[in-house]
């Protein structure tokens, strides 16, 4: 089977995937919302802040070195998955330590015993076998489709049943730790190679030094994509971040959906035939005009109809919500449109134009967003977003003109 139809069927599995992902999620929140508070969702939200924090700055990059290894992969398991289970390690152990200032910096007490809890996530995921990653290599995503579900449907299960039962927000938490654990096992049950508790010091440092402009580039994403959070959690309190991340969710995952489906599908096919720039480059566009389309339509949607969406999934509590929705829908179709961009240039190797372009709209944001959330409250935040990505737009333009020369005009139009 050619690239081309292999990675139309991948995207059709991962759409579904993301289908049946966005149901159970909106599900999720639409009955955590009815038996939780706004309060408890923003104490959750700082201890997934945090949580989201270390992973970033620990990051080594695995799975795209794995992926862009090819065949050589095999030959670096057994390290990958000693790195990964020093990385689990780490963070499990800065989460512990650092619990007490954290929740005095967000004067949120009852933040500290969700710390504690989903600092065993990482510890726990660190055990995952890295072979996992063969069905993104092999563009085998019928299998990370059932993986995938049965890891969700643990998750929402145990945290609405955990939120009936203690009615706080360590529900969350419990679901996190139920899925990490069930896909450990599935790991080792279902890929090979399974690793061993060795590893080979060359190889594990080739991993760490291939994945600097990716350790940076998340560190970057990281407080462009959470930069807002923070400041509404510092800022405006617990419920209002509360009430942001939600508003967030249900304006911004729909849309986000399709960066994730064609993104996991289109980097190992992208990385395939990288030297062939012609078919890549008008591979990248057929990709970007349909994802740029679908994300339109339903940035639309959730505009004009924000106040029934965010009734039928949240309820009428959380109607103060609705413009901070409509802001962010509008980020989310222009976040689809240049994410793009990423993708291609990660299949190229060029890690470090992707990190250059993320520091741009992480700036950009550190610029805007205390005074617009000091002046317009949640909506400045949403405001402070879209500035972000607008300052990112141009240098993503550059790098890819830069890289591809002015055959750029010739590739687009052949």
């Amino acid at each position: 089977m050619g690239y081309t139809k292999r990675a139309i069927k991948g995207v059709s599995w991962m759409s579904i995937f993301r289908v049946v992902t966005r149901i159970l999620s909106f599900l999720r929140i639409a009955v955590l919302a009815r038996v939780l508070t706004p309060s408890q969702f923003g104490v959750f939200g700082i201890a997934a802040l945090v949580l989201s924090l270390l992973e970033v700055f620990t990051e080594t990059g695995i799975n795209i070195f794995l992926i862009q290894k090819k065949d050589q992969a095999n030959g670096y398991i057994s390290s990958a998955w000693f790195v990964s289970i020093i990385r689990g390690s780490l963070i499990y152990l800065i989460l512990i330590l650092s619990a007490p200032f954290i929740v005095n910096f967000f004067n949120s007490p009852d933040s500290y015993k969700v710390l504690i809890l989903i600092a065993i996530v990482p510890l726990v995921r660190g055990f995952i076998n890295p072979s996992i990653i063969n069905i993104q290599k092999d563009i085998q995503f019928h299998k990370e489709f059932y993986l995938r579900s049965v890891l969700l449907v643990v998750d929402a299960s145990v945290a609405i049943i955990s939120a009936f039962i203690t009615k706080s927000a360590e529900s969350f938490a419990y679901g996190l730790i139920a899925s990490a654990v069930i896909e450990v096992i599935l790991s080792f049950i279902l890929f090979k190679p399974l690793p061993k508790l060795s590893f080979e010091l060359d190889k594990v440092k080739h991993i760490i030094g291939r994945g600097w402009w990716i350790t940076l580039t998340g560190i970057f994403s990281y407080f462009a994509d959470n930069g807002d959070n923070v400041t509404v959690g510092r800022i405006l309190g617990i419920s209002s971040l509360g009430l942001y991340q939600v508003a967030y969710k249900i304006s911004t995952l729909t849309i986000s959906e399709v960066v994730e489906v064609v993104n996991k599908v289109t980097f190992p096919v992208y990385s395939k035939f990288a030297d062939d720039r012609r078919r890549l480059f008008r591979a990248f566009l057929k990709v970007t005009s349909l994802s740029s389309m679908i994300a339109m339509l339903v940035g639309v949607i959730i505009f004009i109809f924000a106040k029934q969406i965010v009734l039928i999934i949240a309820g009428a509590n959380w109607l103060t919500v609705v413009p901070v929705v409509q802001v962010l829908a509008i980020y989310g179709i222009i976040r689809t449109v240049f994410a793009n961009f990423s993708v291609l240039f990660l299949s190229l190797d060029k890690q470090d134009y992707v990190a250059k372009m993320t520091f741009c709209r992480v700036s950009a944001l550190a610029i805007a967003i205390i005074p617009f959330v000091n002046s317009y409250g949640l909506m400045g935040a949403a405001y402070a977003m879209i500035f972000s990505i607008l300052v990112e737009i141009p240098v993503i333009l550059y790098f890819t003109y830069r890289f591809f020369g002015k055959s750029i005009f010739k590739l687009s139009v052949a």
